[in-house]
Order: C-alpha cells, then structure tokens, then sequence
C-alpha cells in the first residue's frame, strides 16, 4: 500500500466511523496530517484523490468538506470510467443490465404512480407505430429511466444510467439492421407497462429480461 492510499483509508476511516459526517468541515491540513500521522504531501494527495470521486469536496478559501455522500453522487465516478469502455466489452455492460434492470422494473409495479404510467403511455403513443431508429433509441432510453425512477431506489437509477450509454450505439446498430426490431421493441414496451398498470411485478421483471435480452443476444450473433 502507498503512502498515499494508506491516507486515503485513514480519511475513510474517519468517515465510515461517524468521526466525519456529511457535510463536516475536514480539521486544517497540519492538524489533521498530525492526527493522522501522516506528512501534508501525502494528505493533500489523498484529499485530491477524494475530491475526483466527489467524497470530498475542496472549497478554494474556505476549507475541506465532506460531501453529502449521496448515492448519485458517488456513483458519477462510475459514469466517467464507464465512458472509457472498448466496444467488445458492450457485451459485458449489456449483461450487468439485463441483471439489474429487470429488478428495478419489478419494484417499480409496486411503487410508480398512474400519472407516470399515463405520461410514459403517452409518449408511446406519440412516438406512432413507424418512429425513426433515432426516435426509437432516444424514447428507449427515456422510457427505461422512467421506470427505474420509478422504483425508488437512487442506487439502481445511477447505476442503470451510467451503463445505459455504451449500450446506445448496439441498439441503433440493431434498429438498423434487424428487420423486426422497431416492431419488436414498441411490442414489448407495452408489455412491459401493461405488466405495470397490472402491478404485476413477476410479469413486469420477465419482459424487462426478455426485452434487454433479446438486444443482447442479437449482438452476440454479431460480434
């Protein structure tokens, strides 16, 4: 472990322990380097490295803080490792997708209101039964993040919204080429509400899986 990581964990320490809360201003540098039995240099390197992943949050002339740690904004650290993705890892982001979404579809039965199912029926309707690929991609993607919102969990939808970007181009990719795959998609986008206006959540997780699924295996035969 370097110097530096060692005062990562130290800092982190302190926070898992309740000795720094959310929002607490961190001691000045000598202090806490003192406390902490660690040199300023490998202090301000550990705060810097902190500071990336928006658990500290460094306020020019007025101190050290410790963030809200809530959970969206932790996890938009991920969404800026997630941009650096290889094309054959799709597959993999696909995958944790098709683990994760589904859960979320099925506590969204029990949670998302009538008037968000109204607007996400609306927005199918308005899209017609022809829309372009780009229309469809971009209502997918809209029509998903709804319902995650939907379930209530902040986690899942930060989650689901960073590994929702590096699967756009694979589902362009299929609208254009696979000869059904308009058709397919707004079919089983009303299957899926359907399963919600029904607050049938076993039904609501089955197409989710079937629906993120069927992209997946498409792009399987592909690569």
């Amino acid at each position: 472990m370097t110097v530096t990581d060692e005062a990562i964990e130290k800092i982190k320490g302190m926070i898992v322990s309740g000795a720094l809360r959310p929002g607490d201003r961190l001691p000045k540098e000598s202090e806490l380097a003192a406390e902490l039995g660690l040199s300023r240099n490998s202090l301000r390197e550990a705060v810097r490295a902190l500071s990336l992943i928006r658990i500290l949050d460094v306020r020019q002339g007025d101190g050290t803080y410790v963030t809200s740690l809530d959970p969206q904004l932790l996890l938009e650290a991920m969404s800026f490792v997630v941009d650096f993705h290889r094309d054959d890892t799709v597959l993999e982001f696909l995958a944790v997708r098709r683990i994760l979404e589904p859960a979320a579809t099925a506590m969204a039965a029990a949670r998302i209101s009538e008037r968000e199912l109204d607007e996400l029926s609306e927005r199918l309707d308005a899209l017609g039964d022809a829309p372009s690929v780009e229309e469809l991609v971009a209502c997918d993607l809209e029509f998903h993040r709804a319902i995650v919102l939907g379930s209530g969990n902040s986690v899942l939808c930060s989650l689901l919204d960073g590994l929702s970007g590096p699967t756009t181009r694979a589902r362009i990719w299929r609208g254009l080429t696979q000869q059904d795959a308009v058709e397919r998609t707004l079919r089983e986008h009303r299957a899926i509400l359907d399963a919600l206006r029904d607050r049938d959540a076993d039904a609501a997780r089955s197409w989710a899986t079937v629906h993120i699924a069927s992209v997946e295996q498409w792009l399987r035969t592909r690569l």
